[in-house]
Formats: C-alpha cells, sequence, structure tokens
C-alpha cells in the first residue's frame, strides 16, 4: 500500500497533455520498431493485436515475451515520457486552461484521436475492434439514460438498434448503390459520405418513433410491466425483419457502402458523449432523477413525470438507431440474429459492469467487455463462463457497477499541475 501511494503520489501532477504524450511515444516505438526488432528478438511472431491476450491464451510459453514486449513498448515509454515532459506539459496544459473549456478539450480530443488512429492503424483486425468499440459505447450510454438516470428496466435497446440498422441501410443502398433488390443508384455515389449523417438521423428518429410503441403503453403503469414490453418489442422487431422478404428477410441485408470509417465513428461517439452529457446534466435531466428517486414527491413539485420519462427513452432510443446505422455500415452486412436476445445481454453487461447513473463507467464498461471478449476469444466455449463470473463478482462486490453516480469533469481532467497541487 505504502508503495502503490508513493507511486500515486509521483504521477498526480501529471496532466492530461503528459499521459497523451507518453502514449503516444509508445505508439511510435511500436510502428517504427515494434515488429522488426522487439517482437523478433522478444520471439514472438508477430506484433501482440491486444497487448498479448490472444497470442498468450494461444501459447503459454510466450507469456514472458508478450510481458517483456508490453513493459518495453507501452509501459516504461509511458511513464518515462509522462515524468520526464513534466517542465514542457504542465505549463503547456497552463496555457490550454486560459483558452475557453470547450477549445481546449477540441485539442485533446484532437491529439487523442491522431494517437489512437495511429495504434489502431498497424493492422485491420485494430481498426474492427476500436470501431466496435466505439459504437457500443453510443450504445451503452444511450440505455444508461433509460436504466440508470431513468431508473427503469428496459429490453428494447436491440430493437431500436435493427430500426436505425435497417432504415440507414435502406436509405444508403437506394439512393447511392447500384444494388440487386432496389436497383440502380438515385443519386451520384459520390453524394454519399455528405449525405451519410442525415441516413443515420433518419435511423435514429426511426427508433425513436418505434420507442413511442413501447412508451406509451408502458408508463401508464408502474412496476415491472416496461421489461416485460420492450422485451416483447425487441422480438415483435426481429420477427417482423425476418419476414419482409424486400429487405432480404432472415438471410440479412448486405453490401452496405464504407461510409463509417474511423474518424467517422470518433466523431459521432464524442457527439453523443458531449449530447447526452448536456441532457443528464440539464434541467431535464435533474427531473429524471427526482422521478427515478421518488416518482410521488416529483409530482407533488410539478414535475410531469411521464412526460419527462418518455422524453428520456425516446432520446435514448434515437443514439441507438444511430448505434446501430453505424454498426450496418462498419460490417457492410446486417441479419436479424444480429439484434436478438444475446446482443441485449451484451449491451445490459457493458452497462452494469460500468456502472449506472455515470457517463465514466459506460465507457469503461463498454471498453472494458468488449476488450474482455476480444481477448478471451482463444477460450471459445470457456469465454462465455469467464466474463458472467467476472460480472457476478462485480455485481457482489460493486452493486452498481465499477464507477457509479460520477459525471465527465473535463475542466479538472484537464487542469496543470499548480491547479492539481492546489486540489481544484
Amino acid at each position: 500500500m505504502e508503495i502503490a501511494r508513493k507511486f500515486k503520489n509521483m504521477f498526480s501532477t501529471v496532466p492530461m497533455l503528459g499521459w497523451l504524450l507518453g502514449i503516444l511515444a509508445a505508439v511510435l516505438i511500436e510502428y517504427f520498431w515494434g515488429y522488426d526488432y522487439i517482437s523478433y528478438y522478444l520471439g514472438l511472431p508477430k506484433i501482440p493485436v491486444l497487448f498479448g491476450a490472444l497470442i498468450m491464451l494461444k501459447d503459454p510459453l510466450m507469456i514472458p515475451g508478450v510481458m517483456g514486449y508490453d513493459i518495453i513498448v507501452f509501459v516504461i515509454p509511458v511513464l518515462l515520457i509522462a515524468k520526464t515532459t513534466q517542465f514542457i506539459t504542465n505549463p503547456a496544459a497552463a496555457l490550454l486552461e486560459k483558452m475557453p473549456l470547450w477549445l481546449s478539450a477540441v485539442l485533446h480530443l484532437t491529439f487523442f484521436y491522431g494517437v489512437l488512429h495511429l495504434w489502431a492503424g498497424i493492422n485491420d483486425y485494430r481498426v474492427l475492434v476500436v470501431k466496435l468499440t466505439l459504437i457500443s459505447i453510443i450504445l451503452t450510454i444511450s440505455i444508461n439514460v433509460i436504466n440508470g438516470y431513468q431508473g427503469e428496466f428496459s429490453c428494447s435497446h436491440p430493437g431500436f438498434m435493427a430500426l436505425g440498422a435497417y432504415v440507414s441501410s435502406i436509405i444508403t443502398l437506394y439512393f447511392f448503390v447500384d444494388d440487386k433488390t432496389f436497383g440502380p443508384a438515385v443519386l451520384p455515389p459520390a453524394f454519399g459520405p455528405f449525405l451519410f449523417p442525415f441516413a443515420l438521423i433518419a435511423g435514429g428518429v426511426a427508433a425513436a418513433l418505434g420507442s413511442l410503441l413501447v412508451a406509451i403503453p408502458s408508463f401508464r403503469t408502474r412496476g415491472d410491466y416496461l421489461a416485460i414490453i420492450s422485451l416483447a418489442f425487441m422480438f415483435i422487431i426481429k420477427s417482423a425483419v425476418e419476414n419482409l422478404d424486400f429487405i432480404g428477410g432472415a438471410r440479412g441485408m448486405g453490401g452496405q457502402p464504407d461510409y463509417a470509417p474511423l474518424p467517422i465513428i470518433f466523431v459521432w461517439t464524442v457527439l453523443c458523449i458531449w449530447v447526452i452529457h448536456n441532457f443528464v446534466t440539464s434541467i431535464m435531466g435533474k427531473a429524471l432523477n427526482a422521478v427515478r428517486d421518488d416518482e410521488a414527491a416529483s409530482e407533488s413539485m410539478t414535475v410531469k413525470t411521464r412526460k419527462t420519462k418518455m422524453t428520456a427513452f425516446t432520446f435514448g432510443a434515437f443514439w441507438a438507431g444511430i448505434a446501430g446505422g453505424l454498426f450496418a455500415h462498419v460490417l457492410a452486412y446486417i441479419n436479424p440474429g444480429m439484434f436478438s436476445i444475446n446482443r441485449l445481454a451484451e449491451i445490459l453487461a457493458m452497462v452494469y459492469f460500468g456502472g449506472l447513473n455515470s457517463i465514466v463507467g459506460s465507457i469503461v464498461g463498454a471498453v472494458s467487455i468488449n476488450i474482455l471478449g476480444e481477448a478471451l476469444r482463444p477460450l471459445e466455449l470457456f469465454k462465455w463462463i469467464i466474463i458472467p463470473l467476472i460480472l457476478i463478482f462485480v455485481m457482489i462486490f460493486r452493486p452498481y457497477g465499477l464507477i457509479s453516480f460520477k459525471e465527465i469533469n473535463a475542466k479538472r481532467l484537464l487542469r496543470s499541475k499548480h491547479k492539481r497541487e492546489q486540489g481544484v
């Protein structure tokens, strides 16, 4: 404990800019020397994709080499650069503090995306994992609005995701692709990337309108009725899509154009985090928390509880539809089986693992479950034993998740050494 305390004190004055600089140094080391030198001399067949977890599970004899690789490439450079560059990063952070908060946040996010893009660009598998993880963040934050801030238990998110995926896919295939189902493209394909945001928004609106089919009957009652009706809605959407031949039916729909590269998904994820953060910290968000804690007391304080709950529910559904549209255009194929009870279990696992009533917790939960699922892929069936066991232990010792009831404080996160020492 004493060593951990000293270690924490040693790096407590490093600003976010310093950590980003350290991570950039580590990524550059891997990019230029990871394959030809470091992994080769450590006896590794290739650069470890997810920090070596896949290699270690496939061949335990590689564990020393993988651990050595992670220490040499990531741990030492990040800590060393973060600490030794404080004389540069702290004055730079202090200078950024004088700028408007939004500008400082944009600069940090741009730096972070550059590092993420460089790390993921080493191979296509990393790019796909990062894309799906960012989409999972949107899904997790959006369901946290309902299951966390609203205090209900909704099971309809896969249905909302399916509506967004199919509606946005129909729009892009009909207007910008020569498709065997929809015929020749109506508009020049070159317009597709520029009009793609409107297709995503249309998918989100479709999901929001679909959510009214759940919200209108559910919020006239109390208790667990929402869970039952929302679960029924998910199965209705799945069955409906399976029986609509013009969109592929059970075979699914493929051929979606590649309109969702990593930069686009990153921008939508940041936009989702920003918008939902503003929503839950607004007057509507405070009313939502009041309804969750005591609906009768909220009504007595003139809060329109039913309107508040329906607004939050449709808001969360809208972002689930956006995530579905991005998901469809990343994989370039969707089928009804992708939006079944398995998807629901995955989404619920992410939100409850990370923590309720917390955007930070949703991000942690989405990243953790996605990376853990990919890292344990070599174990095949045993993966679905290990992950539920981890979730059970988290629910026992942290019933509200790893990080709950905590909001993003950008001003505190981006502060300099001087402000950190003052504790502000």
